[in-house]
């Protein structure tokens, strides 16, 4: 695999497959802890704040994330890029802790929204980054590779989720996923130096990007 694929792509696809892993856990159980913690059993009510809840999610990541895209665009350089996916995706693993101690409707859609600020603010970055440095010539293995990877991640954690839920609990999972989302926000660090070093120009100092060995 090392001389397949360079090491800040092989980075982002191993981030990004503990991102899913961990938000996959949740994905089987969300509904339910809204059943038991927030509505106290009311199913109607349930399905209501879970479709409230997925539609604070989308209008807030829809609203702001064009105009992220945009900034990011204009502005020179990959420092930039590197720290908005850093900083959205370590915001989208302090949501699950939020969840611990949600206790109302308002809660679930704060905390909502707060996932899709950082992850409004960690795709761009992330598919900018990803899209300057895949290998050329390997382009459609390295993204096949990144969507297994995704598939991997959430199938496992789907298949796992609901069964860590009823042994442990909600609270255990919630923990699971915040801790593995700030796995994917560690390994990101690993290439900081990679994604935007520095290069003498004469006697100036420029940013560029870099050409990355395995």
């Amino acid at each position: 695999m090392s001389k397949l694929i360079n090491k800040i792509t092989k980075t982002l696809i191993a981030s990004d497959f503990f991102l899913n892993l961990g938000w996959g856990l949740l994905s089987p159980i969300f509904a339910i802890f809204i059943l038991n913690n927030i509505t106290n059993g009311d199913s109607s009510k349930a399905v209501e704040i879970a479709g409230f809840a997925a539609l604070s999610y989308w209008i807030t990541k829809s609203f702001i994330e064009i105009p992220i895209g945009y900034f990011l665009d204009k502005t020179a350089g990959e420092r930039d890029d590197f720290w908005f996916m850093v900083v959205g995706t370590f915001i989208a693993g302090l949501v699950p802790i939020g969840y611990l101690f949600s206790t109302a409707p308002w809660h679930i859609y704060l905390f909502q929204a707060l996932h899709a600020i950082g992850m409004a603010m960690a795709l761009p970055s992330w598919l900018a980054i990803f899209t300057r440095h895949i290998d050329k010539g390997k382009e459609a293995f390295e993204w096949s590779m990144e969507t297994t990877s995704i598939g991997t991640g959430a199938g496992i954690a789907g298949g796992i989720g609901g069964i860590v839920a009823s042994i442990f609990g909600f609270q255990v999972v919630f923990v699971f996923v915040s801790a593995l989302t700030l796995v994917s926000t560690l390994l990101l660090l690993l290439v900081r130096k990679n994604i935007y070093p520095k290069m003498r120009d004469g006697a100036r100092l420029v940013s560029g990007k870099p050409v990355v060995e395995p």
